[in-house]
């Protein structure tokens, strides 16, 4: 493009693009986005603020036993500490992703949903990372690298636990939540797409976010899961309790359709208390009562009850319990939304002629089975690139078509204005005005072009005519002034040559008359 100041025909191209771009934001209702956003945000305060807290706090009372007890703790101290490095790798691993997408969204996470929403609904920064080329079908490095670090984590777990009675619940649970692929019974895999494809391509930001923080918020918590039993395994048989506290653990908000669990328990977690008992619970498990909430509606639901036993004395102990939990619309809501942002609507044109390029996506849906139409006009191209050469009319609706992953189709027009190509202008030595000596005149070439387009278009000079000051008008064939030279012969300073009806031929135009091409007039010298 033209350096310096803008002209307007310009500024118009320019907003055209970014219509262009635009095109690829699908709308989603700005709620759905921010209890999305929500979610995410308490599993991360969650992690953040409570898990890797008490992972801190029990690994120096691990460290301060391993020096009083080294035969019993040593050993738990270095198997813990090889789980915490696997762990931090896997995380920073996960928070470096993070980051990259977050900058290449733009995401300013101090903005409200509002302002951030356009960044929280971008699909690019996703694909581009997980996928190399944003081809679907080609992982990236990053992804492989990202499987490698929870499958070295997983089999550490599993290797190292699975022999432990007391840790051996930690190595079931790693071996049933923390993959980066499908199972092979899992329904999921068998509709064609692996674990990545399904939870990164094409995915919003806040989406991808989401399924990153689901990973680590898994590792932190089976970290904290192995270093809890580690403790209670070797906890004094003679230990005492003079004061008590009921604990509730479990997420504050969770998506819709997913699997949730609330733990109630004595701030012990000790899986012998004598007369134990839990209201308000399905189960007891190893002294701590479970609850599974519905999941199968949006909406909060309240949790709550007793818990009691005898202490040494034979004294009931009896403390009340209650938890809130918040059910979110999940990924599934977020991918059935459909729409677009568009803006500058003069902006939306075609130009006549020309092989247009339009991209454009449907949130959720596979991109190379979305299509694009255009009744009375040429479109060709796919995975979400289309070139559309309109025909006749000044108006041709495009509409993008595809399906969401549960089947339903979703279709969205837009109205795009036809316009013929600006009038290209005539040139000597790039100028429609020049000044020259009259000997000069017949050396030069005679061009058209058209300044400032951005589309491929060139123009072949065939016909002109000159008029010079008291002659009468020459009509030249081809490009050269040549033939003018007996016309200049005899012009005196500040006489005039005025060329025009200017004809030309254009190279990457077909099928359109080409507008009247301006003039050129040179000063004589």
């Amino acid at each position: 493009m033209a350096g310096g100041k803008q002209t307007p025909r310009q500024k118009m191209i320019n907003l055209m693009y970014l219509v262009f771009i635009a095109m690829l934001a699908m709308q989603i209702d700005q709620e759905i986005i921010r209890s999305y956003k929500d979610t995410n945000d308490s599993l991360t305060n969650t992690r953040k603020d409570i898990v890797e807290a008490k992972n801190k706090i029990f690994y120096m009372t691990l460290k301060e036993k391993a020096k009083t007890s080294p035969e019993a703790y040593g050993p738990l101290q270095v198997q813990y500490e090889d789980l915490a490095a696997r762990t931090d790798a896997l995380v920073n691993l996960i928070e470096g992703y993070k980051g990259e997408m977050s900058t290449q969204a733009e995401y300013n996470t101090s903005l409200a949903v509002e302002e951030s929403f356009t960044a929280l609904n971008n699909t690019e920064p996703a694909t581009t990372l997980f996928f190399k080329d944003g081809d679907e079908k080609n992982i990236s490095a990053k992804s492989t690298e990202l499987k490698n670090k929870v499958d070295d984590l997983r089999n550490y777990i599993v290797t190292k636990f699975s022999n432990n009675t007391q840790l051996k619940s930690v190595a079931e649970r790693a071996q049933k939540n923390l993959w980066a692929e499908f199972p092979k019974d899992d329904k999921r895999a068998k509709g064609g797409k692996n674990w990545f494809q399904y939870k990164f391509y094409n995915q919003p930001l806040i989406a991808a976010l989401s399924n990153l923080e689901l990973i680590e918020s898994e590792a932190r918590n089976l970290q904290a899961d192995a270093i809890s039993s580690m403790l209670q395994e070797k906890v004094d048989a003679d230990i005492k309790f003079n004061s008590y506290e009921a604990l509730v653990s479990g997420p504050s908000s969770i998506m819709k359709g997913e699997t949730g669990q609330i733990k109630v328990a004595i701030g012990t977690f000790a899986s012998n208390v004598p007369g134990l008992k839990i209201s308000g619970v399905q189960r007891v498990e190893n002294g701590q009562g479970i609850i599974i909430p519905n999941t199968g509606s949006i909406g909060e639901q309240k949790f709550g009850g007793e818990i009691s036993f005898t202490d040494k004395n034979g004294k009931v102990i009896t403390l009340p319990y209650a938890h809130t939990l918040n059910v979110v619309s999940g990924a599934e809501a977020l991918k059935e939304q459909n729409g677009a942002i568009l803006q500058a609507d003069k902006m939306m044109v075609l130009y006549r002629g020309l092989s247009n390029p339009v991209s454009g996506a449907i949130l959720g849906a596979d991109l190379a089975a979305t299509t694009l139409s255009a009744p009375g006009a040429s479109v060709s191209g796919g995975k979400g690139k289309w070139n559309v050469t309109p025909g006749s009319g000044n108006t041709v609706k495009l509409t993008i078509s595809g399906k969401s992953p549960s089947g339903k189709v979703i279709s969205q027009g837009f109205d795009f204005r036809i316009k013929n190509i600006p009038p290209p202008r005539g040139e000597i030595r790039g100028k429609s005005y020049d000044i020259m000596p009259a000997n000069m005149i017949s050396k030069q070439t005679l061009t058209a072009t058209l300044k400032d387009f951005d589309f491929p278009v060139s123009f072949n000079v065939v016909s002109f005519k000159v008029k010079v000051p008291g002659k009468a008008t020459l009509s030249v064939n081809g490009n050269s002034l040549a033939p003018v030279e007996s016309l200049t012969k005899g012009l005196r300073s500040g006489d005039n040559v005025a060329i025009f009806d200017v004809q030309a031929t254009a190279q990457g135009l077909s099928g359109v008359v080409l507008p009247n091409i301006s003039g050129v007039v040179i000063s004589v010298l």
